[in-house]
Parts: C-alpha cells; structure tokens; sequence
C-alpha cells in the first residue's frame, strides 16, 4: 500500500531534511542555519522563517509549487 503524503508543507520539509542524504549538521554548515533550530524543527517544536525555509530549500535542492486540488461537493 502506497503512504499518505503528508499535507503541509512544513511536513514535506521536516521529511526531506530526514530522508535526505544530508545530515542535520552538513545542512547547518552549508545554510548558516543553527543546528538545535534544524533539531527543533525537525520534532515540530518550532517554525521556520521565509528566509530559512529558502535557504534549507536550495541546500536540498527542493522547488515548492501549488498544486491545485479538486474541491469537495457537498451531497444534497
């Protein structure tokens, strides 16, 4: 059976940085970003900044883009 995307796109990231091939402190030293806020991230106990976000995405090499959704009817 095929796992569940996860929705957010803070999900996606925490993923990519976990399942990447590179290590929460090989991404530090190339974004400048503080290891321990990578570490808190990654468990959902904190947030990111845009401009962190762009940095850990060029370091990843990850492109974000909208993907437009069907939308639900509601049943009459």
């Amino acid at each position: 059976m095929k796992a569940k995307q996860p929705r957010k796109a803070s999900d996606q990231l925490r993923q990519a940085i976990e399942a990447g091939p590179k290590s929460r402190y090989q991404i530090a030293k190339e974004t400048g970003l503080d290891e321990g806020l990578l570490s808190r991230f990654v468990h959902g106990k904190s947030g990111l900044s845009i401009p962190s976000i762009d940095k850990l995405c060029e370091c990843l090499g990850l492109e974000i883009r909208q993907v437009r959704r069907p939308r639900a009817t509601k049943g009459r």
